[in-house]
């Protein structure tokens, strides 16, 4: 049968090759053709306004009504787009999802619409000869639940984001575009936004016309239980705190707390020395119904906070960070942004390369002026740093990924859950950033004997005219020069090393050199528990290498940990310490004990599978603090003292 096989293949192969037909292949699968590029935004203004009227009554189904008007500058095939890329968040976020029942008409007759099939963003129509403005009617449907996205509404308030309700024309920078927006509020409602109102009329709050960057950056705050606190009464340039709430109860507050507000006010005036906003307007929902949020705009910022926040202000440790971070971004972030962010329009792509300054050096001067305004106390300050320190000291994942890299963990990961996030890294940009500027900022104060800071670079590089918010992107090379005009140095190689490096070591020089050490004991701190307290968790990472919910569910494990080298993994479930049922108190107790050489018996469930498991491990409970070096200068104490 071999022989057989053999002659009549080579039968075949002289027959296909006497035919001219079989020398040619046979033509493989082709690629699609590719749809009709969108065109690409232009520096030049588009021609009339375009109306856009919400309708957000319906606090009983949460659904937004959008109807929007649009002139046109011509007929035939135009593109219409959903806003993607959304500023702060760095990276395509918009919830064209949640659009639905796009119709859109032109002298009461509808025009087809086709969605581009490689950007879905984009929605293609071709325009009779003769048509001036098309209408686009559409419903934003917010969520219901959590499982849904972010919860944007509830019977008591909204947090109303222009992007989701709004589509523009390909072609232009969203700078040239211009827009006069509206919006219907339930009855009796007061709301807090950055646009300037031209007239209440019958609930319909309608604004000046702003171009489309500008109302994008201008989002709103609406509510049942509303209040407005000026920061600083009188000013020509005003700072107020806009504030719904759940209950009205939570609207009260006393005027000590508001004292702390108005003193972030004054010592961002100092630290900075402009405010580059004509106003400021702080929004703030004190909510457990709203979903979270701290986002920043250059003359606004949308913040969330548990309720608590103005009637307990002291036990709201989780939350008194956030408006001087969000506040902190006016400068730095928006006035003066990375080139690779700033972006013609919001469907082009952001790249964040230099996030460790957007939001690293953010992350640091909000935490010290926080410190300064009496937010936090200065034990507070040191506490949260030491534990940002443990954080980065134990961050193994920095043996092979750059931090400048995680720049991209917004689009990448999108803050999803991550089964070894100190492996992975996730976003460190923003608190390894903190501490690479805490590294800067000591370095300065030491090398020019006390007569510098980073106060200086914050005051050249970010500060500038009062009232002018117009964007000033930037580089890295600006960033070097900005600091060596503050104090000589080689900063280009200073930041390579931390940022753009494969770094093993933490980067804790900053507290070294600002008199303290990084130190653990069996006691954790104040701020350590009440963070715990916020997030409902028994924090283990410095001693087992786990972070557990309060139902005995592992949420973290720590890379290369006792619990990690027996086999822990995140969503297995300790039902059982040394024979006996979970509960947090007795694993703490068993740590402890430990010490002697016993090891920890753990009962452990994952999914339909049970498993002991022993875990030899004799360092005892151990939670971060500071500890001062005797006989150095104490760089820190000075770093977070009110100016």
């Amino acid at each position: 049968m071999l022989a057989l096989k053999s002659a009549f293949f080579a039968a075949a192969v002289l027959l296909a090759s006497a035919s001219p037909l079989a020398a040619q292949p046979s033509p493989g699968p082709q690629p699609a053709p590719m749809p009709p590029a969108t065109p690409a935004p232009q520096d030049v203004a588009y021609p009339g306004v375009i109306r856009l009227e919400v309708d957000a009554t319906d606090t009983q189904r949460r659904i937004w009504r959008v109807r929007e008007t649009i002139p046109l500058a011509q007929t035939g095939r135009i593109t219409l787009l959903y806003p993607q890329w959304l500023p702060g968040k760095h990276a395509p976020r918009g919830q064209a999802d949640k659009l639905a029942g796009l119709t859109i008409t032109a002298n009461g007759k509808v025009i087809p619409w086709v969605r581009d099939t490689v950007d879905v963003y984009a929605f293609h129509i071709d325009v009779p000869a003769g048509v001036r403005e098309i209408v686009a009617e559409f419903q934003f449907l917010t969520p219901t639940a959590t499982n849904q996205g972010r919860i944007m509404a509830t019977p008591e308030m909204l947090n109303l984001q222009w992007e989701a309700v709004a589509l523009y024309p390909a072609g232009y920078f969203s700078r040239r575009i211009m827009v006069e927006p509206s919006v219907k509020l339930p009855a009796a409602w007061g709301y807090g936004v950055a646009l300037d109102t031209v007239a209440d009329d019958g609930g319909v709050a309608r604004f000046k016309p702003v171009d489309f960057e500008t109302l994008v950056d201008s989002p709103m705050f609406a509510g049942r239980y509303f209040k407005r606190i000026e920061l600083d009464p009188g000013a020509k340039h005003p700072v107020r705190l806009n504030v719904v709430a759940d209950t009205a109860d939570e609207l009260v507050v006393d005027a000590k707390v508001i004292e702390k507000h108005k003193n972030l006010v004054r010592q961002a005036d100092r630290l900075f020395g402009s405010r580059q906003f004509d106003h400021y307007d702080f929004l703030l929902a004190i909510s457990s119904r709203l979903g979270g949020i701290g986002l920043e705009h250059h003359r606004s910022s949308e913040n969330q906070v548990e309720p608590g926040y103005f009637t307990d202000f002291d036990k709201a440790v989780a939350d008194r960070n956030l408006l001087p971070h969000e506040y902190t971004h006016s400068w730095d972030g928006k006035s003066r942004r990375p080139a690779e962010l700033w972006t013609p329009n919001y469907n082009v792509p952001m790249r964040g390369q230099l996030l460790w300054v957007y939001e690293g050096q953010d992350q640091y001067w909000g935490y010290v002026l926080g410190g300064r305004s009496g937010m936090f106390s200065k034990e507070e300050s040191l506490e949260a740093l030491a534990a940002t320190a443990a954080t980065f000291e134990t961050r193994i994942g920095r043996r092979w990924r750059q931090m400048e890299d995680t720049g991209a963990d917004p689009i990448i990961s999108a803050r999803r859950p991550q089964p070894w996030l100190s492996w992975q890294r996730s976003e460190d940009y923003y608190s390894e950033g903190q501490l690479i500027w805490l590294d800067a900022d000591t370095l300065i104060r030491e090398r020019s004997n006390g007569k510098r800071s980073l106060d200086d670079f914050a005051r050249a590089f970010f500060g500038g005219k009062d009232g002018d918010f117009t964007a000033r992107p930037y580089t890295f090379d600006d960033v070097v020069k900005a600091l060596n005009d503050v104090e000589p140095y080689d900063w280009a190689q200073f930041l390579k090393v931390r940022v753009k490096d494969v770094a093993v070591k933490p980067p804790l020089d900053g507290i070294t050199r600002g008199g303290w050490k990084l130190a653990y004991t069996e006691k954790a701190t104040d701020y350590f528990r009440a963070i715990e307290t916020a997030n409902k968790q028994t924090n283990l990472t410095y001693s087992l290498g786990v972070v557990l919910n309060r139902e005995g569910e592992v949420v973290t494990v720590l890379w290369d940990s006792p619990a990690f080298n027996a086999g822990v993994t995140v969503s297995s479930k300790i039902m059982a310490v040394d024979g006996i049922v979970y509960d947090a108190d007795r694993l703490k107790t068993a740590i402890t004990a430990a010490k002697d050489g016993r090891p920890i018996q753990l009962l452990v469930k994952n999914g339909d599978h049970f498993q002991t498991l022993s875990i030899t491990y004799r360092g005892g409970l151990r939670y971060p603090r500071l500890e001062r070096v005797p006989g150095t200068p104490d760089l820190l104490s000075e770093i977070y003292k009110a100016k």
